[in-house]
């Protein structure tokens, strides 16, 4: 499960493709997602976002963790934390964070975005390094992908089976190339009753995590908050599922599919 725990979460909810300028979010909407793996409550993640500055400019500061609980934890201990400083207008990321301990395997990196210049620097504190970057058109971290995404879709324009780019940038890898395939709409059981929702396949790299190339699904709400409802991810060893679990602060209301 190394380097794939909240990472699941965020490349799969970062599937929410963008062509709409009405505000699907505000700050202090908070996020909660409850976590399996097999038989094991694994863990939990929020989302939460808040008002921040940087370099005086109005941004979101939205803060991601996630961690395992109760007996996941003693076979495998996870404390993740991921931040996204991004414009409030355009959804550009100025700043991304991430410190990671997932059973022993550690990071923390922190890139900054300089867009008057179109480069990016990630620095690796772990170990004293630093990479630059070249900026590309609307790239993303992987936070700041979520809320861009979200805010910038419309349902009416996906086509069934047609798939959706994206450049995101979040480690010394480089620049990844996010696809995502859109399946249709799907009435999905939650806590909270039926949620329509619609569902995406993001295409991920098969082999130490991922046990083939379409093993991960994702269903978002079918209304103006778009927020992620279910995620189930198939792995090299074992399965992750993930649902929501929580909410507050939602711009929009959720809304719930009536008998």
């Amino acid at each position: 499960m190394k380097r794939t725990f909240l990472i699941i979460c965020l490349v799969a909810f970062s599937g929410l493709y963008a062509q709409n300028t009405q505000s699907a979010f505000e700050s202090g909407e908070w996020l909660k997602f409850r976590m399996h793996y097999g038989f094991l409550n694994a863990s939990y993640a929020t989302l939460q976002v808040k008002n921040a500055k940087i370099d005086s400019i109005p941004v979101y500061h939205v803060v991601g963790h996630g961690e395992t609980t109760g007996v996941a934890s003693w076979f495998f201990k996870v404390d993740d934390t991921y931040e996204s400083y991004f414009d409030k207008h355009d959804g550009k990321p100025y700043r991304f964070i991430r410190k990671i301990n997932e059973g022993g395997y550690t990071k923390d990196v922190e890139i900054n975005f300089d867009h008057e210049k179109d480069k990016a620097v990630l620095n690796d504190k772990k170990n004293k390094k630093k990479f630059n970057f070249a900026l590309q058109d609307s790239i993303q971290d992987l936070i700041s992908a979520f809320y861009f995404l979200r805010n910038n879709y419309t349902p009416k324009d996906l086509t069934k089976g047609e798939t959706i780019d994206l450049k995101m940038l979040y480690d010394d890898d480089g620049v990844f190339n996010f696809k995502l395939k859109y399946l249709g709409k799907e009435i999905v059981r939650t806590k909270y009753g039926k949620v329509e929702c619609l569902k995406f396949r993001p295409l991920v790299q098969s082999g130490r995590v991922f046990k083939e190339q379409e093993s991960l699904s994702l269903w978002v709400s079918n209304d103006d908050n778009r927020i992620p409802i279910r995620i189930k991810a198939d792995l090299a060893v074992g399965a992750i599922k993930a649902d929501l679990d929580g909410y507050n602060g939602l711009k929009h209301q959720f809304k719930i599919v009536m008998d």
